[in-house]
């Protein structure tokens, strides 16, 4: 047995022994329904193009999160057990351990504490780009969307330096990513109908062609 069997077998031995306590969640690291390169593309050209607007008036408290999904389980919590890998959780579904794989820049981590939960298209960014529209309680299904590729377990401080920033401004650090980066961002504009603007639309078209 190499050292990693060792420490999972002995993890599984415990959670047997006290599994009233918390759960193990398997490893996923990758939010579900992101679409091959062609059809990011095809979907990508039939979005409208539009300048941002009403971005003075967004706030963050529009979007309802992090929201009870199951039990004493917030979205957070969620995706933290989805996404990681060997996660115990006590009785309040906090991690109390686990790892967890940074795509953005292939950090792992093994503390809950490092990881954020990232929005792919940002709170602010979705506002701008159509957002401002919806109500709220669209926007609080948007916000903690565990369906399609919206949000991931990342590094918490590029998740800071990302910020509100979309593509034409900021791409992961770790550049064999931006493909999927780009088809997973995609993927939520398209799917909630909100516009891109040009430079972020050229600049996910030259992502998705490094695919």
């Amino acid at each position: 047995m190499t050292p990693r069997t060792v420490r999972a077998a002995a993890v599984a031995v415990v959670a047997v022994l006290v599994g009233v306590l918390f759960t193990v969640a398997p490893a996923s690291a990758t939010p579900p329904n992101i679409p091959s390169a062609s059809t990011a593309l095809s979907r990508l050209n039939s979005l409208t193009v539009a300048a941002e607007s009403h971005a003075s008036t967004y706030d963050r408290d529009l979007f309802p999160h992090w929201i009870t999904v199951s039990g004493a389980c917030n979205t957070r919590e969620q995706v933290l057990k989805r996404d990681g890998s060997g996660v115990v959780v006590n009785s309040s579904c906090a991690a109390t351990s686990g790892s967890w794989y940074s795509p953005y820049d292939g950090a792992t981590w093994t503390a809950a504490s490092d990881v954020d939960i990232d929005h792919m298209v940002p709170l602010a960014e979705a506002w701008a780009s159509g957002a401002w529209a919806w109500t709220t309680s669209k926007r609080q299904t948007y916000a903690n969307d565990l369906g399609g590729p919206e949000l991931w377990a990342v590094t918490d401080n590029v998740n800071q330096s990302k910020s509100d920033k979309d593509p034409a401004e900021w791409q992961p650090p770790l550049s064999s990513f931006r493909c999927t980066y780009a088809r997973a961002w995609v993927q939520v504009k398209y799917y909630y109908a909100l516009t891109v603007d040009s430079a972020e639309k050229s600049a996910l078209t030259s992502m998705l062609g490094t695919c």
